[in-house]
């Protein structure tokens, strides 16, 4: 089925330099500085990198979305598009060019998400623009700060006006833009990052992976740098390391998942108790994990049964929310109902085997429409639990839990009721933390799951991708004289229910997979 709406595509990258030759010397844009300030080597594979292999991302769309949405609510009229539109004096301008050079001699180029109007004058008539950027996060980041900066510079040159300030908009309860003074150091240190990108993009081969590789699976490029982490034996392929955590193995001798896997637990726990308890307690872990990993094969952990509550329900609900984070909003709660394969009651279950798939079991998805209310929602949700009362309730990670729970007491329900609730509810993902260790480089459920020869329905779907699809659902819906808006709207809403049915179905993969394990 073919996209519904059309989003930003990725920047195809430039060849990959052949040897020996000089890479290609193009204009250094304010595209290359924010990915060079997030990740050097992110900023060389936008120039040089194959673009074959730069896969697309939801979380571009989704921060275009944001910002059309925060440019919305500072410019009410709609912005006007390039020098033309500055020459007529528009409030608001959008499409830019503005171009310039280093003191080095090195051309660049950049882009101004939005230009606002001034008093003042400058060479257009009696006004002047400052750049406005849109931000996701909390806080203003030195990435900010550099981007006004390099705008503010090109624009008061094309301009012929200054520009004292650039503006920021988002972040969480922000009701006004937050005013970035662009005088003092900041020109000097958007000096020493364009040189040090220029000579970071004159390489011949990209710069190391970083430490702490959490936010690449932000990156267009995460999938090219996973392959060379696993071939490398990056430190931080092993589920527990991070950045900080990375350092630490370094200065103890250890640079690889071969070092980890090789180290003596009780030496390493030395080592590192100078840093902190917690890194002492937590070496004979990393290493216990390293090895597994090295190995492919996992190890049991614990003794006994790791779900006891299935060995006589008669049945289980697998439960998973979607949610937006930015707007605080569970916009999507599915439940399966799984039954055994027999009908036997209660005191029989534990002969009756569980079904080896979910796929065929009745998925329930329940959208939280705002307009509706939460009490609606409690409302469909209890009923759903009161009809399975002797089903436990099972979902992956923590976050289902606390936010079921946090529901019913928003909606009164009596501490005991609440009590009763939480007994029902089983963390997967807590369970097999607790009794195994898998050969996986993170115990997230696509990555387990995916360890199990599990496969989503929906090729590269993710939480961010669901979030697209909630939020382009939201702008379609509601136009029934529409054919085509009802026909989009109805692509859009199977989509978020499949994938969220799917993750339901790979947490029964992961369960199943435990109960295996714990037959004789």
């Amino acid at each position: 089925m073919a996209e519904p709406i059309a989003v930003a595509a990725p920047i195809a990258g430039s060849p990959v330099p052949k040897s020996g030759s000089a890479p290609h010397q193009g204009a250094l844009s304010d595209r290359l500085l924010a990915s060079w300030l997030r990740c050097r080597r992110r900023a060389w594979l936008d120039r040089h990198g194959p673009p074959e292999r730069r896969v697309w991302s939801a979380h571009r769309a989704l921060a275009l979305d944001e910002q059309r949405r925060l440019f919305q609510l500072l410019v009410s009229e709609r912005p006007g598009h390039g020098e033309s539109a500055c020459r007529e004096g528009r409030p608001g301008v959008m499409g830019l060019r503005l171009n310039g050079w280093t003191g080095a001699g090195q051309s660049l180029e950049a882009h101004p998400s939005l230009l606002v109007r001034l008093e003042g004058a400058s060479q257009w008539g009696p006004f002047r623009y400052q750049p406005v950027l849109a931000r996701q996060g909390h806080h203003v980041t030195r990435e900010h700060r550099l981007m006004l900066a390099l705008w503010g510079r090109l624009l008061a040159e094309r301009q012929g006006a200054p520009v004292d300030q650039g503006l920021v908009l988002g972040g969480a309860g922000a009701r006004r833009p937050e005013a970035v003074n662009l005088a003092g150091s900041l020109g000097s240190q958007l000096d020493q990052s364009l040189a040090r990108l220029a000579g970071d993009l004159e390489r011949h081969g990209p710069p190391p992976l970083v430490s702490d590789r959490k936010k690449c699976t932000l990156c267009s490029w995460r999938d090219l740098c996973d392959g060379e982490a696993r071939q490398e034996g990056h430190l931080s392929e092993v589920s527990g390391i991070g950045g900080k955590r990375r350092e630490l193995l370094l200065e103890a001798g250890i640079g690889s998942l071969a070092d980890l896997a090789a180290a003596d637990p009780g030496h390493l726990a030395d080592a590192l108790a100078a840093h902190g308890e917690q890194h002492r307690e937590m070496a004979p872990q990393l290493v216990a994990q390293a090895l597994v990993q090295q190995g492919g094969q996992p190890r049991r952990l614990a003794a006994g049964p790791a779900l006891p509550e299935l060995a006589r329900a008669p049945g289980v609900l697998l439960y998973d929310i979607e949610s937006d984070p930015d707007a605080r909003d569970d916009f999507l709660h599915g439940v399966v109902r799984l039954r055994r394969q027999g009908a036997a009651g209660r005191s029989g279950a534990a002969s009756v085997p569980w079904p080896v798939s979910a796929e065929a079991a009745p998925f329930t998805p329940l959208l939280a429409l705002q307009h509706h209310g939460e009490a609606r929602l409690w409302r469909r949700l209890q009923s759903l639990l009161e009809r399975y009362p002797d089903w436990p309730v099972l979902h992956y990670g923590e976050t289902e839990a606390i936010s079921l729970l946090r529901l019913a007491e928003r909606q009164g329900v009596t501490p005991e009721a609440r009590a009763r609730l939480r007994s029902r509810l089983v963390d997967v993902h807590a369970r097999l933390r607790r009794h195994w260790l898998l050969p996986v480089p993170s115990y997230g459920l696509k990555s387990v799951a995916g360890w199990l020869g599990f496969e989503w329905r929906q090729k590269g779907g993710d939480g961010a991708r669901c979030l697209m699809w909630w939020r382009q659902w939201r702008q379609w819906h509601g136009q029934p004289s529409d054919p085509a808006a009802v026909q989009v709207s109805r692509q859009l809403l199977q989509r978020l229910f499949r994938y969220n049915q799917d993750d339901n179905l790979a947490t029964w993969a992961v369960a199943r997979w435990l109960l295996d394990q714990d037959q004789p």
